[in-house]
């Protein structure tokens, strides 16, 4: 019996969606194909039925995951209340649940480490996929596109230390140093907003 329409495509989604995951979490050495597709209720020799190799899934999920990603982050932003959107972009991306919660967060912090060493296709989707975050923060922000490069590279940079240490104390004061500087850098941008206020 032939599968519906559409079948193929919906599990190439499972099989990215699950990747995501993954990568979030271990990273892309540490996780093998056989996991993904275990995460994804298949088995690992349909992989390639639906990608050539592992360096295409990292690809594909690279872009499916910075489009999560903004998404994530543009609802933080449109949930602004008493702050700017920036800055409401800054609070989620900086918190204790966004570090706590790699696996459904900014893959950035979780691939940064290894781009370096992959093929060459690969760091080409990353660069494309980075300037999309770059662009999208700098646009929120209102500021140009060098204090966008800073900020996201300051979160990122924040996040991933954030998570490396064992001591909870010195996590949380990692992510609030970040939340001030972020602002800072905010503040002093060129174009970039100004807010007094002291939210939480």
């Amino acid at each position: 019996m032939p599968y519906p329409e559409g079948h193929k495509i919906k599990v190439r989604g499972r099989i990215i969606g699950s990747a995501a995951k993954a990568f979030r979490s271990n990273g892309i050495h540490d996780t093998s194909v056989p996991f993904i597709m275990k995460g994804a209720g298949l088995t690992h020799g349909g992989f390639y039925s639906h990608f050539d190799n592992k360096d295409q899934l990292v690809s594909e999920t690279c872009r499916y995951a910075i489009k999560d990603t903004i998404a994530l982050l543009q609802k933080a932003a449109d949930q602004a209340v008493e702050e700017s959107k920036i800055h409401a972009v800054i609070h989620f991306y900086l918190s204790p649940y966004h570090r706590d919660h790699a696996e459904m967060g900014c893959i950035l912090p979780a691939l940064s480490g290894e781009i370096s060493r992959l093929s060459e296709e690969v760091r080409q989707v990353f660069n494309l996929e980075l300037q999309r975050m770059i662009d999208f923060v700098s646009d929120l922000g209102g500021i140009d596109h060098s204090s966008g490069s800073a900020l996201l590279s300051l979160m990122v940079g924040t996040l991933m230390l954030a998570r490396s240490v064992s001591n909870s104390q010195l996590s949380d004061s990692l992510l609030e140093a970040g939340k001030q500087q972020a602002k800072e850098l905010i503040k002093n941008s060129p174009g970039g907003p100004t807010f007094d206020q002291n939210p939480c």
